[in-house]
């Protein structure tokens, strides 16, 4: 049986999801085939431009609709409280859903209201003065029209989560964050658990993708401790690298647009032994691959572990 995980609302979120990151074009035919694969858990965001794509897939899929578990994200433009129900509706008549599983703030910044989706100014992205906890506290009333079964956030720090959690009546079902064997967490992940919060990975694969810095560090998917253990289970360092995330009770969503890869990746879900995990903790080499601070106009992760690559 597929491994699944419990949140804080009572539902279950499987623990590999498929991730629809870029490659607009590819994702409707690559969820059809994670569809086909056995995936139940498909995740997305308005920013991805792939929520169309995703519900012609599902739509082809035939599969009922209560069988999946789809996530969905709001994107920095759309923070202002007012505009927080409409953006969902947009993502549902995309996606053809009449409602998500899971909705999250995408980042914990706000810019210029509108469908411009990155708007600048003199080369700078335009800021708008909107606390995030406004914007939780709009998706805390979609709860109410049944079109979200849980809310929650992603790339949050510490402090915001703190500050969420002290300024608002509804504990986020999950954060969605960078976290990978060689930025493991253990302190925040902690936190998050002692809260009743819980994590999804994303980029399980840390600098798989290709517009991220670190091709110097070589591939994390290569660590010799990765393919060391993954021989013992005849798994590769990939999916050696979502056990670990999986082992760790979180959820973890791998993309890819290859039929091989896609399969593959859902043969990650499988558990490592506390020694096996002892042995990851030791290349935990606190790098954060995806630091958008600089371009967003906000300094994000000030008080997490993870230099820049």
């Amino acid at each position: 049986m597929p491994t699944r995980f419990k949140l804080n609302t009572g539902a279950e979120i499987p623990a590999i999801g498929f991730g629809t990151w870029q490659d607009e074009s590819a994702q409707e035919d690559a969820v059809i085939e994670a569809i086909k694969a056995g995936y139940r858990h498909i995740d997305t965001a308005q920013a991805y431009r792939t929520e169309k794509a995703i519900g012609q897939a599902i739509k082809k899929s035939g599969l009922p609709r209560e069988q999946l578990f789809i996530t969905t994200k709001l994107w920095n433009t759309k923070h202002h409280p007012d505009d927080v129900p409409k953006a969902l509706q947009e993502s549902l008549d995309d996606l053809q859903l009449d409602y998500v599983d899971l909705f999250l703030i995408h980042w914990p910044v706000a810019w210029k209201r509108g469908y411009e989706q990155f708007p600048k100014e003199n080369g700078r992205v335009v800021l708008e003065d909107i606390d995030y906890v406004d914007t939780y506290k709009a998706l805390e009333r979609l709860l109410q029209t049944g079109k979200v079964k849980a809310i929650g956030v992603s790339n949050f720090s510490k402090a915001e989560m703190e500050k969420l959690i002290d300024n608002t009546s509804v504990v986020p079902a999950v954060h969605q964050m960078e976290c990978h064997p060689w930025l493991q967490q253990h302190d925040f992940c902690e936190w998050h658990k002692a809260k009743g919060i819980h994590i999804t990975h994303y980029s399980p694969f840390g600098n798989q993708n290709e517009i991220y810095s670190g091709g110097h560090l070589g591939r994390l998917i290569d660590e010799p401790v990765l393919k060391e253990i993954g021989e013992k289970y005849g798994k590769s360092g990939a999916q050696v690298a979502l056990a670990w995330g999986v082992t760790r009770e979180h959820s973890v969503i791998p993309k890819s647009k290859t039929p091989s890869r896609i399969k593959n990746n859902l043969e990650g879900d499988f558990k490592l032994t506390e020694e096996e995990l002892k042995k990851i903790e030791g290349i935990n080499r606190k790098i954060r691959f995806n630091d958008s601070s600089t371009a967003f106009g906000k300094a994000f992760f000030t008080d997490l572990e993870g230099s820049p690559a």
